[in-house]
């Protein structure tokens, strides 16, 4: 069967709500996150704010230097979760269950089984009308707009999605995959981050048509990872989705640009996480016993911790609350972190009514700075 996946993001999910939600915001430099009056991060950022440089989790204060007239609100991540909910079932009316979703605003769905051509190619260009369709259908029954990316493995699809933002939809072809991809960075590889593209860089290895020209050996540039990554460049991924039959943990990682020990942003980094993590829960119905927080810092010392609870939990501010009790109880940022990493497990089936995700503490009224 010839895999055809595609990759749906929402076009500034956060930030698009709001504007949605209150029609005096259209066309205004939404910023969602903490007033720049106050230590904290932006945690979404609409296009017309993003023309000024504001970018998520960067510093308010900095958002608010960059973008003067920007409309600081703050989040509503009740409101989000639900309009996440939302459209995950739309996707379930539309193309079927195989759906993996990556965070409270994007998704892989494999639509394999209803396009299958004569070739490769043909059956990714028959899931173009069912890709038009999810996004008129989000458009019309939702107000809100996003991109899908059409390819025949979840690199491709990704990458795809990224290529033609907000409300866009590239599909790219089994026979011009490599073509596609010769001309980015290596850092959009899956799997690339610093380290590695400093690595790569020592080499002469700058774009992914480098890598896909190397003839040494790629091994002893970037250790046994080396096989994996020349495919990659090549376009070839075999990952499957992951659709929960078989789920033992959930977590998530983020690589930061600089080691930072600045608490705001970690906060907000694990917050980002916890919700990530909640997400996946709920759809899976499942609930978790244990959770884990790993670090890494700069010299790559890498360590974890974890703890366990009798009774189950599946919110993010349940998953939150222990990441932030382990960091502080096993005094883990002592110094600046490169990685900062969450995750559950000791997962059980948990009933659809018991599932509730609180995701904000305090008031869930959205207030202008």
């Amino acid at each position: 069967m010839h895999r055809v996946i595609l990759h749906l993001d929402m076009d500034a999910f956060y930030a698009s709500v709001e504007q949605r939600d209150d029609p005096s915001l259209k066309g205004k430099p939404v910023i969602v996150g903490a007033p720049p009056t106050q230590r904290g991060v932006v945690c979404a950022a609409s296009y017309e704010a993003r023309r000024f440089g504001v970018r998520s989790a960067m510093p308010s204060v900095t958002a608010g230097r960059l973008c003067a007239k920007g409309v600081f609100l703050r989040p509503r991540m009740d409101v989000y979760v639900v309009e996440s909910r939302e459209i995950m079932a739309l996707i379930l009316e539309l193309a079927g269950d195989q759906i993996e979703p990556m965070s409270i605003d994007e998704a892989y769905i494999d639509v394999s089984s209803a396009c299958q051509g004569a070739s490769p190619d043909e059956s990714l260009e028959l899931a173009l009308p069912l890709a038009r369709r999810i996004k008129q259908a989000i458009l019309e029954r939702r107000r809100l707009t996003a991109t899908i990316g059409i390819a025949s493995n979840k690199l491709l699809a990704k990458l795809a999605s990224d290529y033609q933002k907000p409300d866009g939809l590239t599909l790219v072809r089994e026979s011009e995959k490599r073509a596609f991809l010769r001309p980015l960075r290596v850092q959009v590889l899956y799997g690339v981050g610093p380290a590695t593209a400093q690595a790569l860089a020592a080499v002469s290895l700058h774009t992914v048509g480098d890598l896909q020209d190397y003839s040494g050996d790629l091994k002893a540039v970037v250790g046994s990872w080396g096989t994996e990554l020349k495919r990659f460049a090549l376009g070839d991924d075999d990952r499957p989705l992951e659709l929960g039959e078989e789920v033992k943990s959930i977590s998530s990682e983020n690589t930061f640009l600089q080691d930072t020990d600045d608490r705001p942003t970690l906060r907000h980094c694990l917050w980002e996480q916890a919700i990530e993590i909640a997400t996946k829960l709920e759809r899976r119905r499942l609930a978790a016993h244990t959770v884990q927080v790993k670090v890494r810092y700069g010299d790559f010392t890498t360590l974890t911790r974890q703890i366990s609870l009798d009774e189950p939990f599946a919110t993010a501010s349940e998953i939150y609350r222990l990441g932030c009790w382990l960091l502080a109880k096993e005094r883990l940022v002592s110094r600046p972190l490169r990685l900062l990493g969450l995750g559950v497990s000791g997962l059980v089936d948990f009933v659809a009514e018991q599932l509730r995700l609180s995701l904000t503490p305090g008031t869930n009224e959205r207030r202008r700075a």
